[in-house]
């Protein structure tokens, strides 16, 4: 099997790695190098640096929608193009120019969280569960018809960053299992519900922003859900204060307006929400560093009665 593979960040090494094991991967796509650190010196994204390592080629248009870059894909005579996390959207004639087109692993249960966050918003969803949907894509936005799904739990206290772990390993499984049995046409198409279709649009940092009049659980999903971005915050007296990590303190009413810091302590900072209270765990203080959130009240950047987000 004559393999291409698009895909950018950490999540999509896996799976490079396990069409590498199958198949003869004729060329490796992915987004330019970008600026990063305090320096903003360029920096290779991580499918790239393993794609040379493993000695594959790697090809990283500005634009996909031109000639030229339609013309290469269809020169590369590949039987399947693999498409995890490439973060742009594929037109017609690059979809088309692989004998049997272009598979996506969208880490969603499809039809539910199309789109380019579904990790971060199923968390923020409550979702208990979530998985890997190996797809046919089309021109829509993860639209296509579903080959497998390949399901795990989403543990209560999982961070986006941690999912996205086991959602990278999930996926190499898939392209061992699956793969190939859906380029030999051994596996059947399943078009997706559209009427029950919900959506992970990009993340902006807004998107991070506490909102206290919701409940304890529901913040606490939102925060885990955000880490590490866009990252959740909240402000504190006029000034930026991201939270790190919580945990649901209680279900039942803390007495008091949501946001207000209820107990602030050595050993625990409470905080009401608009249902329940968290404990916050860990936080940062703009222009400080990362701390326990009991090293924050004895700096008396966290003290009884202040109110967050106000």
């Amino acid at each position: 099997m004559r393999a291409l593979f698009f895909g950018t960040p950490a999540i999509a090494v896996p799976s490079l790695e396990a069409l590498a094991s199958i198949a003869d991967v004729v060329g490796v796509v992915c987004q330019p190098d970008r600026p990063a650190g305090r320096g903003l010196e360029l920096k290779a994204p991580p499918v790239k640096v393993k794609a040379m390592e493993l000695g594959l080629p790697v090809v990283q248009p500005e634009k996909v929608r031109t000639p030229d870059f339609a013309a290469w894909v269809a020169g590369a005579g590949a039987d399947v193009a693999l498409v995890i996390a490439y973060g742009r959207i594929l037109p017609k004639a690059v979809l088309e120019a692989p004998r049997r087109g272009c598979m996506n692993l969208h880490a969603s249960i499809l039809p539910r969280y199309r789109g380019a966050a579904p990790i971060t918003w199923a968390i923020v969803g409550g979702e208990a569960e979530t998985g890997i949907s190996l797809m046919q894509m089309d021109e829509g936005m993860d639209t296509g018809p579903v080959y497998a799904v390949h399901r795990t739990p989403i543990g209560p206290d999982t961070t986006a960053d941690e999912l996205a772990i086991e959602l990278g390993a999930l996926a190499a499984r898939v392209v061992r299992e699956d793969l190939g049995r859906a380029v030999g046409g051994e596996l059947a198409l399943t078009p997706q519900d559209h009427e029950t279709a919900t959506h992970a649009p990009l993340l902006k940092k807004e998107d991070g922003r506490i909102r206290w009049d919701r409940s304890a659980r529901q913040i606490h999903d939102h925060i885990r859900g955000m880490t590490s971005w866009p990252g959740a915050f909240t402000t504190i007296e006029g000034k930026a204060l991201k939270v790190l990590a919580a945990r649901v303190e209680s279900e039942a009413d803390a007495g008091a307006p949501p946001g207000t810091v209820v107990m602030a302590s050595r050993s625990v900072v409470i905080v009401a929400c608009g249902a329940g209270a968290i404990q916050l765990v860990r936080a940062q203080a703009e222009g400080r560093k990362p701390l326990a959130a009991a090293d924050l009240v004895a700096g008396r950047t966290l003290q009884t009665g202040m109110v967050l987000g106000r």
